[in-house]
């Protein structure tokens, strides 16, 4: 799943998005801090291709985006939206393709501004990056070439704290940076960043009223947090390959960022350090069981507000979950099943 996939609802319960061979199910709890319900199929019984991306607005609707295989041996993205948790998601409409036209093109991402409109993201045909805005009033507007050259196929889409969006994708020649300057007008280009980041570890995340921070693993191996208008920093060693989860958190009265990521002893690495303070430095500590390599992982705020973390194995249907202890630091409690 191309973004945090571990969301929480308006009524406070949590829903886990998960990927199986063809489809996108939802795990949802049936009280806050309760019990989960069985596994349901989004869409019924419509396939669809691996890769799918979640993303979730201030309203805490989710919309997913995923691409449908066609008839013609091509491919459309299709969209979902999911209100509440203990209902059922919206079936997947169609959004069209890029090029209109082709198989799939790369993995898409999707990010919602703060009056609930969706913005799709995905590499086009050519190497550059196409997007799709959702009308507030139903429907969408054309697809529109936002430019770009060589953009390596995953994408990561984020709204900052006021609402506008945020799109990073990595080149050969370094990271394409897009921002949305005003609240009622495209992304355009902007700053970019010549490092080359190491493919499919790109991750956003809003962590001010002003900036959006990107995370992403250079070819040193190196986890590095970049905020556009300053140098990259490197906070701490990959804990494992792929992009980080990560969270804003009050620890200890502070406000903090919790990264999470499955490590390669197969374990999850989880870290913390003051927002936007990456020079005061962080540390990986490994919880819970060794997992597949198949395993992701995401973190989430439950309906206090504290932290709660869940890994889920494709292979194995497997999801676990744990959450913060009411003690200081960042200690979590034993990973139960799900």
């Amino acid at each position: 799943m191309n973004g945090d996939w571990l969301l929480r609802g308006r009524d406070g319960r949590l829903t886990a998005y998960l990927t199986s061979d063809d489809a996108v199910l939802c795990r949802a709890e049936l009280a806050p801090g309760g019990p989960w319900e069985a596994s349901r199929r989004i869409g019924g019984e419509q396939r669809l291709r691996p890769g799918p991306a979640v993303g979730q607005g201030a309203d805490r609707y989710a919309h997913l985006v995923a691409w449908r295989p066609t008839a013609d041996g091509g491919s459309v993205l299709v969209h979902s939206t999911h209100f509440r948790p203990r209902l059922a998601p919206l079936d997947f409409s169609p959004l069209g393709h890029p090029n209109r036209t082709g198989d799939h093109t790369g993995t898409p991402a999707v990010a919602v501004d703060e009056r609930g409109r969706a913005f799709v993201f995905v590499r086009n045909g050519g190497g550059g990056v196409s997007m799709l805005v959702q009308k507030e009033k139903g429907g969408w507007y054309p697809w529109v070439d936002l430019g770009g050259r060589r953009v390596h196929e995953q994408l990561t889409a984020a709204a900052g704290a006021l609402g506008r969006i945020g799109l990073f994708a990595a080149a050969p020649d370094g990271i394409l940076h897009w921002r949305q300057e005003d609240p009622n007008r495209r992304p355009v280009r902007a700053e970019g960043l010549d490092v080359s980041p190491e493919p499919g570890t790109l991750r956003a995340l809003a962590t001010s009223a002003e900036h959006t921070t990107l995370y992403f693993t250079d070819r040193r191996g190196e986890l590095c947090a970049w905020r556009p208008g300053a140098a990259p920093v490197p906070l701490i060693t990959a804990a494992g390959p792929g992009p980080v989860s990560a969270v804003r958190c009050v620890i200890e009265g502070s406000d903090c960022t919790v990264l999470a990521q499955r490590a390669a002893s197969g374990r999850i690495a989880f870290a913390a350090y003051p927002t936007e303070q990456e020079r005061a430095g962080a540390w990986w500590t490994e919880s819970g069981p060794q997992l597949p390599a198949d395993a992701t992982v995401s973190v989430a705020l439950d309906e206090h507000g504290e932290l709660v973390a869940a890994a889920h194995t494709p292979s194995t249907c497997s999801l676990l979950l744990t959450r913060r202890k009411d003690e200081p630091g960042l200690a979590l409690r034993a990973w139960q099943q799900v």
